[in-house]
């Protein structure tokens, strides 16, 4: 009986180990990459939730605002002192201070809660209004971003949102604004 084996030339051997090895060192690479696509992905994704809970939040206060447009000006917070995550809402019976408390409660998650936290909002949301002048105003919804990008130019929430070695100088603070123009309807 002739042996396999002995009639290679031991030059041979062990080449489809080598060759197998190879091959999980590149299915390794390829899948630890798809793992890392998959994390950008779900960090995209909920930059993107948060973003649309921004801009209903902003929209909120802009139709607020536009429904009691002879006292607009009393909805003015300024950029130093917004509403929402870490602060106390405002309370009281006027329909500016029941619109600033709501929009205080939006802001801090209550539409939704889980295990007794509100959930239900952007991550670390605060909100500003500020006075643009020849009525006009400006609503702004700042929240704390996943990842560090450029900081934003709108000062509501600046210097709140500086967590961590990646997030300094507000590099993960991220705002959406709108302007709402009141008209004069007396001329």
């Amino acid at each position: 009986m002739v042996d396999v084996f002995t009639l290679s030339s031991p030059a041979q051997r062990g080449t489809s180990l080598i060759e197998v090895l190879v091959t999980i060192i590149i299915l390794t690479i390829g899948l630890l990459g798809l793992a890392g696509l998959q994390m950008r992905l779900q960090s995209s994704e909920m930059e993107a939730y948060q973003r649309s809970q921004a801009i209903m939040l902003v929209n909120d206060m802009a139709g607020r605002i536009a429904s009691n447009r002879a006292d607009a000006a009393s909805y003015v917070t300024g950029a130093g002192s917004p509403l929402g995550a870490g602060m106390t809402c405002p309370t009281g019976a006027t329909p500016q201070k029941i619109d600033a408390n709501e929009w205080c409660n939006a802001l801090q998650g209550a539409a939704e809660t889980m295990g007794g936290g509100q959930v239900g909002a952007v991550v670390g949301g605060r909100g500003c209004v500020e006075d643009l002048g020849n009525n006009e105003y400006l609503i702004t919804v700042a929240w704390q971003g996943m990842t560090p990008v450029s900081a934003p130019a709108p000062a509501c929430g600046q210097g709140l949102y500086n967590g961590g070695t990646a997030c300094t100088g507000d590099l993960c603070r991220r705002v959406v604004t709108t302007v709402i123009r009141i008209g004069d309807l007396t001329s």
